[in-house]
């Protein structure tokens, strides 16, 4: 059985085998129901092979099933889900290894019975589990293991991706035979074509991944759902190579899910939004979890006329009817990002609006620049991350000091936000720029959540979440929690930590850059009262950090050695 793990002292446990094989990019289907409280999901996720087993496959020395084959032992799952058309549960007792497999040259670090450091579990460098079944037909059967929790997964299967018209050009086949091993074999590699495409074709890509996500089922895979865990197989498939590589999952969601929030808003409206819960959003769709695995998505989500739907995408999404009472919202991320990261809000949200010719006046606030500062700014940028779209790399992002912006709130709040907030975002993202340069995202929206969000603020890509505390507080403290949800977007979004147990970096960088931030944005202050106010600050943290290291548990007060 799988462990239970108390959430108030145990680490989220990292399920999926990210080792062996790595989504690249989610196409998801969502539609909110109110009054069930329940979002029912099609998922479409299309894979590469993950870099431990191309590593091992390398060597010429035994191959990924040999690998499998040494520590194969079994573990009870809760369900046993088969291919049958009508999908009905069954017990099971078939059992999985827990132990990792380490490819050569890379050293186990398990204890005798299996268990893996901190470091790699939130990390998610080492698989948290073996990938191989031999109970039905006593073969070693290669297992897709993605990180799932209070999720009703119905069926899975494999998409035929070369079904569709005009997917030929993503084959160096020239032509098919009736061999079902070919065919399996272009399927995978249609998808390896897709998901490596230039950055400078994006869009192509995107329609591609449309396209391919509509395509018809080639076949039921075997599932088992556990605890924290959704596991698939196909029987006769021994390694991650000539696994599918593009599967479509069908789920619901549960009302007592931990990733999303049901509530209503300070109007009394009902609406849904994720929380940045500790279980991240393996409660929303099946998907990888640890901050390596890095992807690009696309979503739908349907829900009845009145809602608005905000998502952490690039895009400023239009509803499209698609029947009476019924509006489609549509947005994707050409950034890959990890699946943590992904932020729905859907509510009775009102856009808060300033008047023309302020926002004309607003949007075009710049600050000065050093000489020095400004002369590097305009360098030509190289980046050493994976291709796609880069703003650094962009002539004209590099010099878009306020990028677009909205603020949505509960109607209640709207005139709060028109007299606080909404002249505080352009001054606020002019100082940003004015300290780091290029916004890494090329959008924001603002929106302040229902009264039971349990912190001041969170960011997301192109999104940020602030409490409805900071808005009687006046404009510092507006300012200030504004300014450190913007400084996230470089630390903690656009660079994050390896490690989930090292995030307070980012969180050290976006505390001292808000000050920074904020007093940029004060030009009425003088120097004098600036650095006031930020010695202020410092001593006020320096007594909280005091006060809890005195009352905190000797264990917890030791830090990680961080090899800079």
């Amino acid at each position: 059985m799988e462990t239970q793990l108390d959430p108030m002292t145990d680490d989220l446990p990292l399920m999926a085998n990210t080792s062996y094989m790595l989504v690249k990019h989610y196409i998801l289907d969502f539609d909110v129901d109110f009054k069930s409280k329940v979002i029912e999901g099609i998922i479409v996720l299309f894979f590469e092979t993950g870099s431990r087993y191309r590593k091992t496959s390398s060597t010429g020395k035994g191959s990924c099933q040999s690998q499998f084959g040494e520590t194969c032992k079994m573990r009870a799952s809760e369900l046993c889900h088969t291919p049958v058309t009508n999908v009905s549960a069954c017990s099971s007792k078939t059992e999985y290894n827990d132990i990792a497999v380490c490819g050569k040259g890379e050293e186990d670090t398990s204890d005798k019975n299996g268990n893996h450091s901190n470091e790699e579990q939130a990390s998610g460098i080492s698989s948290s589990k073996d990938c191989c079944d031999i109970e039905n037909h006593g073969n070693k059967d290669f297992l897709l293991v993605l990180d799932c929790c209070d999720l009703s997964v119905l069926k899975v299967e494999e998409v035929d991706v070369a079904a569709v018209s005009g997917i030929e050009k993503f084959t160096r086949s020239a032509e098919l035979t009736d061999v079902s091993k070919e065919l399996e074999n272009l399927r995978n590699q249609i998808v390896h074509e897709l998901v490596t495409l230039p950055a400078d074709r994006w869009k192509e890509q995107l329609y591609y991944f449309t396209r391919c996500s509509q395509a018809p089922g080639c076949g039921e895979l075997l599932f088992t759902t556990g605890t924290w865990s959704l596991e698939i197989r196909k029987s006769g498939i021994q390694t991650p190579t000539d696994f599918p590589h593009a599967i479509r999952i069908w789920y619901k969601t549960k009302p007592e899910g931990r990733s999303v929030t049901w509530t209503t808003d300070q109007s009394g409206r009902p609406c849904v939004y994720t929380m940045g819960s500790p279980i991240n959003n393996r409660a929303l769709f099946p998907c990888q979890e640890p901050p390596i695995a890095l992807s690009t998505w696309q979503a739908s989500v349907q829900t009845a006329a009145g809602f608005v739907v905000l998502m952490s995408g690039e895009n400023s999404a239009e509803p499209v009817q698609l029947r009476e009472g019924i509006l489609s919202w549509y947005y994707y991320v050409t950034m890959p990002m990890p699946a943590s990261t992904f932020t729905i809000a859907v509510g009775c949200w009102q856009e808060v609006k300033q008047q023309s010719f302020t926002a004309a006046i607003q949007t075009n606030i710049e600050f000065s620049l050093p000489s020095s500062q400004a002369d590097f700014r305009w360098h030509e940028e190289v980046c050493g991350h994976v291709e796609y779209p880069c703003r650094f790399q962009n002539p004209a992002a590099r010099l878009q000091a306020v990028i677009p912006y909205r603020v949505f709130a509960p109607w209640c709040l709207m005139e709060h936000c028109k007299e606080c907030l909404l002249q505080l975002i352009p001054q606020c993202l002019s100082a940003a720029y004015t300290t780091l340069g290029t916004h890494p995202f090329s959008r924001l929206d603002v929106l302040i959540v229902p009264s039971n969000f349990s912190s001041l603020g969170m960011a997301s890509p192109h999104i940020i979440f602030l409490s409805q505390s900071v808005l009687p507080g006046g404009s510092h403290l507006c300012g200030t929690r504004l300014c450190h949800e913007i400084a996230h977007a470089w630390f903690g979004l656009a660079i994050g930590a390896r490690d989930w147990t090292e995030e307070w970096i980012s969180e050290g960088f976006a505390t001292f850059l808000e000050d920074i931030f904020w007093a940029r944005a004060q030009q009425q202050l003088s120097h004098d009262e600036v650095r006031g106010q930020r010695e202020l600050k410092a001593l006020l943290r320096w007594r909280r950090l005091r006060d809890e290291v005195q009352n905190s548990e000797e264990e917890l007060q030791v830090l990680s050695v961080l090899p800079f």
